[in-house]
């Protein structure tokens, strides 16, 4: 594993055409955002599938930006047995065990891959585990770029800008210990992780960090295009990587997809973004497509026509809503996406209230903002919103004397006991909402924190759970492609995935879906709760199990407003 870091000394070149950009990026990037924060739940372990199936393709069809991925070409592969069939089951356009077909590279014949049996999960005690696959025999070498016998080359962008992490820590008082070096340290130990536990057919995941052109904070603020588009063209013309982990943009996500580079971390972009860029996009953070349904599926069967409980100022008016969010594109294609199920209920949103991506410009924007609610009378603030815009909207609401209810959508960790502590907690303690995640776990009881430490001696970065999830998709998709492993197949292998439930909610990739989450469930906040976190007061209470979009039962949000808040 390489832990070097390569300067980007290609030259810019001239771009092929692509889809047309934003004129506003995404919310911050997610590992920028929760340095600090890891994802926490309770372990739910899941019963191991019977049956997996691996399809494989030829690497020259891997399919262009914007297709499905779908094609028809067959290459060799390995034999497979799955969990509880008893027997092998070929991949599909191998001769059978024993055999011989074409290399996917061109390159002559080799051997069909064989398998040795085996049953149950691939890791024991993991809930999110595929099902075990054993292999032995020929990988067919090279399948695509960046995909060797022996390495998978995936790269990591930094960038010298400090983004959101420095604004929490500034504006909310919050500790954040991480530096980059502890980030990369952190990937590369969940890299030996992957590497030992999962079936990657002889390959090992190889890290290679580079220092970027471009400019997080100004690729979030719509700006950076020609150095995102320089940086991603130096992933695939110099360091010609499979993947890319450090997708944190919207620019550059664009840019890698463009390229024809598997990439990981887009913030909240709906599912026609992805679905657009396909094979290519994925990210942990959920679609806004998903999170606009649910959220205002939630709202019609459980708030809307009922008096705003969870606000004494305003318990006894119905409620008001009003929705915040920034005014990128994408965001506001998924804003009107909730307002028309509101409007298909027989029930309406008052206002819809855009804020800009600027951190220089936040506070004065919080002023402005709290005016208008107070002034329209809005009783309740469907946040969704990043996670520094809250702590200034917080501290000018009890400045103006205004106490709404705080509908929190289970976006940008704003549903995390660590983010929720930075907000006032007089306003705070007036928040209820949707969470995507499980319930809370101490630190050193994550998932991310136990890889870690399987494979190393030293602490890992704060934020090795939330680097651990991202990177666990990663390792899903190498696995589930099978031995001819190309972007198609990495979506074909997804597809097939048969999910789990654990600390980060419910995880599946049925078809259209290129981010994980697929249910959640209800919160609100207590400000004299103690964090399993941190153990510091503020906390989220889990009020519900969790549920599918378009199953959330009728009736009213189960839980009452603490008396003595504000």
């Amino acid at each position: 594993m390489s832990g070097a870091t390569e300067p980007v000394n290609t030259p810019p070149a001239a771009r092929r055409g692509g889809i047309s950009q934003p004129l506003l990026r995404g919310y911050g990037p997610l590992a920028a955002l929760v340095v600090a924060f890891a994802l926490m739940a309770a372990f739910v372990p899941t019963d191991a599938p019977q049956k997996v199936t691996i399809r494989t393709q030829s690497a020259a069809a891997g399919g262009g930006l914007g297709s499905t991925g779908s094609s028809t070409g067959t290459t060799p592969g390995g034999a497979i047995t799955s969990p509880g069939s008893g027997g092998s089951a070929s991949v599909p356009g191998s001769t059978g065990s024993g055999g011989t077909s074409t290399s996917p590279s061109g390159g002559g014949s080799v051997p069909v891959a064989k398998a040795k049996g085996c049953s149950g999960p691939q890791v024991k005690g993991d809930p999110y585990s595929p099902p075990c696959i054993a292999f032995h025999g020929n990988n067919g070498g090279v399948t695509t770029q960046g995909v060797t016998g022996s390495t998978i080359t995936v790269a990591y962008r930094q960038t010298s800008d400090p983004g959101f992490q420095q604004t929490l820590a500034s504006i909310g008082g919050a500790q954040f210990a991480d530096t980059p070096a502890d980030v990369r340290r952190t990937i590369q130990g969940l890299s030996d992780y992957f590497n030992k536990n999962f079936q990657f057919y002889g390959r090992k995941i190889k890290f290679v960090f580079y220092n970027g052109q471009g400019s997080q904070t100004n690729e979030l603020l719509g700006g950076g295009q020609q150095q995102a588009d320089d940086d991603a063209l130096h992933v695939a013309t110099s360091i010609k990587a499979f993947a890319d982990m450090s997708a944190a943009t919207e620019p550059y996500g664009d840019a890698l997809s463009r390229d024809k580079v598997l990439n990981f971390g887009e913030p909240y972009l709906s599912a026609q973004w992805f679905g657009q860029r396909a094979p290519y996009a994925w990210s942990l953070a959920t679609d806004c497509s998903l999170v606009s349904e649910s959220n205002a599926q939630l709202g019609v069967a459980q708030l809307a026509g009922k008096k705003a409980s969870f606000a004494p100022a305003f318990a006894n008016q119905p409620r008001k809503f009003a929705i915040l969010a920034p005014d990128n594109p994408w965001y506001q294609q998924c804003v009107q996406n909730a307002i028309n199920i509101w409007k298909a209920s027989g029930h309406s949103i008052a206002m819809n209230i855009q804020y800009q991506l600027n951190l220089a410009t936040l506070s004065s924007q919080a002023a402005s903002v709290i005016s208008k609610l107070k002034a329209n009378n809005i009783t309740t603030v469907v946040c969704g919103c990043d996670p520094v815009f809250p702590v200034y909207l917080t501290q000018r609401a009890q400045e103006q004397n205004y106490y709404p209810e705080w509908n929190v959508v289970g976006v940008a960790l704003t549903d995390q006991d660590i983010v929720g502590q930075l907000f006032n907690q007089s306003e705070w303690a007036h928040a209820l909402g949707l969470t995507y995640q499980g319930k809370t776990l101490p630190y050193q009881a994550t998932l991310g924190y136990a890889a870690y430490k399987s494979v190393r001696s030293d602490e890992p970065a704060q934020a090795v759970n939330i680097i651990y999830a991202q990177m666990y998709m990663l390792a899903l998709g190498i696995q589930l492609a099978g031995p001819d492993l190309t972007a198609a197949n990495f979506e074909r292998g997804m597809r097939s995935y048969p999910g789990g439930t654990g600390e980060f909610g419910t995880w599946g990739f049925p078809t259209g879906h290129f981010t994980p989450t697929l249910d959640g469930a209800e919160i609100y906040w207590d400000p004299n709760r103690v964090s399993t976190y941190n153990g510091k007061k503020g906390a989220y209470v889990f009020s519900s199990g969790r549920y599918k979009t378009g199953h959330f039962p009728k009736g009213n949000f189960p839980h009452k407003p603490d008396p003595n808040a504000r």
